[in-house]
């Protein structure tokens, strides 16, 4: 099982997230993931989600279910693809969407970017460093991350931010 600590400029509170990825075949995966809200003392999210990953294309596909406090139960669709501008594929253009919808499928939410994404091996010794630079296309926003090891820190230029840490 793969947990995080988080916070951010969304919820002012830290918030503990649990991700666990059970093997379906050696190209798909069930994975549920889910958040305490440590500021309300409850669950603040859960997801359910079957991926499926082309190699060949350095793509996937996801469908699933997700429900927050807030906007209650939703079905999801993602995609995305990875386009290695080297040979080594530490430095990559990614193509990544998403779509929300509601659970009578009326209202639909989409998210689309596209992203550079460098990672530098042994930056230091024992320390690896991840790079990215994107553009949401429909909230129109650029936005950055920076991973070290077991640190993120994502943020863009509507001034929203947050940090995980990765236990």
């Amino acid at each position: 099982m793969e947990t995080s600590l988080r916070y951010g400029l969304d919820s002012k509170a830290l918030r503990i997230h649990a991700k666990e990825k059970l093997r379906i075949d050696s190209k798909t995966h069930f994975q549920v993931h889910g958040e305490l809200d440590t500021k309300i003392g409850a669950p603040s999210y859960f997801g359910a989600m079957i991926r499926h990953f082309h190699p060949e294309l350095s793509a996937s596909l996801g469908v699933g279910v997700h429900y927050t406090r807030h906007e209650k139960l939703h079905y999801s669709i993602r995609g995305k693809k990875a386009f290695h501008v080297t040979n080594d594929g530490l430095l990559n253009f990614n193509v990544k969407g998403r779509c929300n919808f509601d659970k009578e499928l009326k209202e639909r939410k989409p998210k689309g970017a596209a992203e550079l994404s460098c990672s530098i091996l042994n930056f230091q010794k024992h320390q690896d460093v991840r790079f990215k630079v994107g553009y949401e296309v429909i909230e129109k926003v650029p936005y950055f991350q920076i991973k070290e090891n077991n640190w993120t820190l994502n943020a863009d230029l509507n001034g929203r931010w947050n940090v995980r840490f990765d236990l």
